[in-house]
């Protein structure tokens, strides 16, 4: 027989139960959820990589100057570099903030990582990694319920019924 002074009580759940409880309420987040996270943070960072290389509506000089001296992107004249810069990083956060061509304008942005990683910055490529998972789950996943593109796969899919 055992004394209820020597048997430990237990109160609750261990601590790998607790983790693998933890771990359930996780799979519980709503891809909607992680897809606009996505969007917004991966939006930003680029919107306000945009935003250094203009001066209201016209590119600056020292953007110009970046792609001549330090970016030295091959194949492309760095005033063209710099404004078609300037362009997709307004252009295509915008559109993944709103939740429009979200997958276009992921795959877009996940090609000039690939080329800022390879050309540009290579020894990033922490950075340029967690980018590009944002980039995927939009990518693979889509952009989520909370998106103009769910408004009108909804609209076109209710009435092709």
């Amino acid at each position: 027989m055992h004394n209820e002074m020597t048997m430990p009580r237990t109160q609750g759940p261990t601590l790998p139960q607790k983790f693998y409880i933890g771990l359930r309420v996780l799979d519980r987040i709503p891809h909607d959820v992680i897809a606009l996270i996505s969007r917004l943070s991966i939006g930003a960072v680029f919107w306000q990589s945009g935003e250094t290389k203009v001066d209201g509506w016209h590119v600056t000089d020292n953007a110009v100057y970046l792609f001549e001296n330090e970016y030295k992107l091959p194949l492309v004249d760095p005033w063209i570099a710099a404004h078609l810069s300037a362009f997709a990083e307004h252009f295509f956060p915008f559109l993944l903030v709103i939740g429009l061509a979200s997958r276009l304008s992921a795959l877009a942005l996940l090609g000039m990582t690939l080329v800022i990683e390879l050309f540009v910055y290579p020894d990033a490529w922490p950075t340029h990694g967690t980018w590009a998972v944002c980039f995927l789950v939009i990518i693979a996943g889509g952009p989520g319920r909370i998106s103009i593109d769910h408004l009108i796969a909804r609209h076109f899919g209710n009435n092709a019924r």
